[in-house]
């Protein structure tokens, strides 16, 4: 059935530069034709459903390095209360968007409330409540039906949601590679191992390869951005770039080409955890794989021993990661691999990721990246403590740091106190 309207893709093949476009252009401090040109060809995405009144949310060639942070209820800890001050929270420090990865409780009543206070861009994973409904309706995941996944896919695109992840990419060919590599974690992606469950038991097809076309309908009449998953992503440093990772990988890249001829926006998913000297690797293999497309990591995870502090192992990884174009961070908090992340550990995910989004930044060369930057060091020059105060990522925890400082150490810092550096050159540069 012919779509309504048409998609953004559509308009920009067109020559058709609409007012989001320059909206985004302006943010991004880029050119409103370049941008426009780069949707076209798949380089860049606008996330933002046709029917979501947020700000449009540029992701992809050229533009800032983004950030997703994770929230979502399980089984064991259900407060809509709790989540919707994690929402504050991490708009509040800087994420660009937010994922509902929900898996227990009123999941539905929980993406609605979401959708309503969230001013960014909003991303879920279906199969989450698909799998769900299927286990608390018949019992078990495996009997999730195709038309179950689907009409969770379309609930979600009807009421607003920007971005959902879809793991298209692992198929049955993807299961036997698994079996023949010898992984020492074999999945670890929660929608990844609900749809190895789903083929092995119904010995079928992955429903979201083989109906590709029908999520691809449903995409365009939203025009959803899809996140095409990373089922097969390693759980460890050892399995990173094998087959199974890179037989799912050629496969998104086949898939990103069928949306991209039909005017759907994609993103790609990579991992995950990979080894500091193979994070480059990765990224440039993804683009030229996936022909540029916008790259979305979890992390990566640069060590399997953070726990407690993973949010750095991840900091570490996605500004090596951003550096060499990986253009979407997902967040990795200090309770990842433990629990479900607390108001707390939102905040310290989100600032290390911003962290190493920023780092990224400045290392590419994004215009404008580094002028925060060359400020704080003007602030710190002037000794201007409330300066740099407002410039900082976490104003609070600077502040609080300061209130420790003696009155008579007003002007520096306590560890160097009277020996200051700043102060002692700049009182040394104006003696004659």
């Amino acid at each position: 059935m012919a779509r309504l309207n048409k998609t953004r893709i559509e308009l920009a093949r067109e020559g058709i530069i609409t007012e989001e476009v320059k909206e985004v252009a302006r943010e991004e401090r880029v050119s409103a034709e370049q941008l426009s040109q780069d949707i076209a060809e798949g380089l860049t995405v606008i996330s933002r459903n046709a029917s979501h009144d947020i700000k449009p949310l540029g992701i992809g060639k050229g533009l800032r390095t983004k950030i997703n942070a994770n929230i979502g209820t399980s089984r064991d800890r259900i407060s809509l209360d709790e989540e919707m001050e994690k929402l504050d929270v991490l708009i509040k420090y800087g994420a660009d968007a937010v994922m509902d990865l929900s898996t227990g409780g009123p999941i539905k009543d929980i993406r609605k409330l979401l959708m309503r206070k969230s001013t960014v861009s909003v991303g879920t994973v279906p199969i989450y409540e698909a799998v769900a409904k299927a286990a608390e309706d018949k019992g078990s995941i495996a009997k999730m039906s195709v038309d179950d996944l689907f009409g969770a896919i379309e609930s979600h695109a009807e009421e607003g949601v920007d971005f959902i992840t879809v793991h298209c990419g692992l198929t049955r060919k993807t299961i036997e590679t698994l079996r023949e590599d010898g992984r020492i974690l074999d999945i670890v992606s929660r929608g990844g191992a609900f749809l190895v469950e789903w083929m092995i038991y119904n010995d079928r097809e992955n429903p979201l390869y083989e109906h590709y076309d029908r999520l691809l309908e449903i995409s365009g009449k939203y025009d959803l951005t899809l996140s095409l998953g990373d089922g097969a992503r390693p759980g460890c440093l050892s399995d990173a770039t094998d087959r199974t990772q890179i037989d799912e990988l050629i496969t998104l890249g086949e898939l990103r080409n069928r949306a991209l001829k039909e005017g759907i926006q994609v993103i790609i998913e990579g991992p995950g955890h990979v080894p500091l000297n193979q994070v480059e690797l990765n990224i440039k293999m993804q683009k030229e794989i996936c022909r540029g497309a916008p790259f979305y990591v979890l992390g990566p995870l640069v060590t399997d021993i953070g726990m407690g502090y993973d949010h750095i192992s991840a900091a570490i990884g996605g500004a090596v990661g951003g550096a060499a174009g990986a253009d979407f961070l997902c967040y990795v908090t200090p309770a990842e691999h433990i629990r479900l992340p607390n108001i707390d550990d939102v905040k310290e995910g989100v600032i290390a990721s911003k962290l190493a989004a920023h780092a990224a930044d400045i290392a590419k060369g994004v215009k404008g990246a580094i002028d925060i930057d060359n400020e704080m060091a003007r602030r710190r020059k002037a000794l201007d403590w409330n300066g740099q105060i407002e410039l900082s990522l976490n104003p609070e925890k600077v502040r609080s740091y300061r209130s420790e400082i003696p009155p008579t150490e007003s002007q520096v810092c306590s560890m160097c106190g009277d020996f200051c550096a700043i102060k002692t050159v700049k009182e040394a540069l104006r003696k004659k």
